[in-house]
């Protein structure tokens, strides 16, 4: 990222259905000598019940807790209440915005695209869903919020795992990785995870979409960039077994991942990229990449929600890198073929 984007304060949105898990985690945050200064947002003060003797001093709606961390709730504007924290004294590590449980993150997350205030000072880090092992399942079947957070997130705390046998914790992270195959993925109990495993991730953890390959997704597509074999290897929806681990398609989510390890022309690109999120943007619920362009020392990151779309030159390609552009999409009815066609159109021959 640009000098400035790195003194922006990193926003972690963290959602995920009533009662997996988040308030357990949020107080962690709000208690624990972690040494950090956290400003954590909740939708509505009742939904976290802090523990009143942490709690050292308050102003207006912002509760500060004896470990330097600050607490305040929303019940209606959220670019307020950002602005607030943002101008008060010292600077806070990381800001955290809890969404309802019920809610989609979607519009949440877009605040930090669209409010220029809030993009000046802030970005948003990464979406962290904390799902229950044992309830998920039934979760996706009946509620809808429950899938949107799953695709939405960087990282998924798995939580309760104790709660579940081995093939139910395999069954449900199939089922998760069948909606979102890129998202890092902590297996929990209490929301025991590492704080720096969910906050500050960096770039959406973007580096990951170079790491992850998820095979069964790619069985079909070998490296020599052939996509014209088409994909349906992996639109069973009962699962196929793959080495003991049975892999889940969901019917209503899909992924899409894209490389290219020649550059690309950012003059066909950028375009091409606005176009489509303005078109297909509703089906699109996250798009993020990191692009080679030709004649440019530096990576281009880019990330998006739905319409709105964030990008910079984020550092230097390092000696020995690959310079591959990888980008990911993951939505609705993806219509597969256009963007595929789409993007090899703007690879430099």
């Amino acid at each position: 990222m640009s000098e400035l984007s790195s003194q922006k304060i990193p926003v972690t949105v963290l959602t995920g259905y009533l009662g997996a898990g988040k308030t357990t985690l949020l107080n962690r945050i709000l208690s624990e000598n972690h040494g950090k200064k956290y400003a954590v947002i909740v939708n509505e003060f009742g939904e976290i019940g802090i523990d009143n003797d942490l709690i050292i001093g308050a102003d207006e709606e912002v509760f500060e807790m004896n470990n330097g961390c600050v607490c305040c709730t929303v019940r209606g504007d959220l670019v307020r209440i950002m602005d607030g924290l943002m101008k008060r004294k010292g600077k806070f590590d990381a800001i955290i915005v809890e969404t309802t449980g019920l809610a989609d993150p979607a519009p949440v997350a877009q605040t930090f695209f669209v409010d220029e205030d809030v993009q000046k000072n802030a970005r948003l880090d990464a979406v962290v869903t904390v799902a229950d092992a044992k309830w998920l399942s039934d979760r996706l079947k009946d509620a809808p919020e429950a899938k949107n957070q799953i695709a939405f997130a960087d990282v998924i705390v798995l939580n309760k795992t104790d709660l579940v046998s081995k093939p139910e914790l395999a069954e449900v992270e199939a089922r998760i990785r069948g909606i979102n195959p890129y998202a890092k993925l902590h297996r929990t109990e209490r929301c025991k995870v590492a704080l720096a495993d969910v906050l500050e991730r960096g770039a959406f953890d973007l580096d990951r979409i170079l790491e992850i390959e998820p095979e069964f997704l790619d069985a079909g597509d070998d490296h020599d960039h052939d996509h014209h074999h088409g994909h349906d290897h992996h639109h069973h929806d009962h699962g196929h077994s793959h080495g003991g681990l049975k892999h889940y398609h969901d019917e209503d989510m899909q992924s899409l991942s894209l490389r290219s390890d020649k550059p690309l022309d950012p003059t066909l690109f950028m375009p091409w990229l606005q176009n489509l999120v303005a078109t297909e943007g509703q089906k699109i619920l996250r798009s993020k990449g990191i692009l080679a362009f030709t004649d440019d020392d530096d990576r281009y990151v880019f990330q998006g929600v739905h319409m709105m779309l964030e990008g910079d030159h984020q550092r230097k390609w390092k000696e020995g890198e690959p310079r591959e552009s990888r980008v990911v999409f993951i939505g609705r009815e993806l219509p597969e073929k256009a963007i595929r066609e789409g993007f090899e159109a703007c690879i430099v021959a």
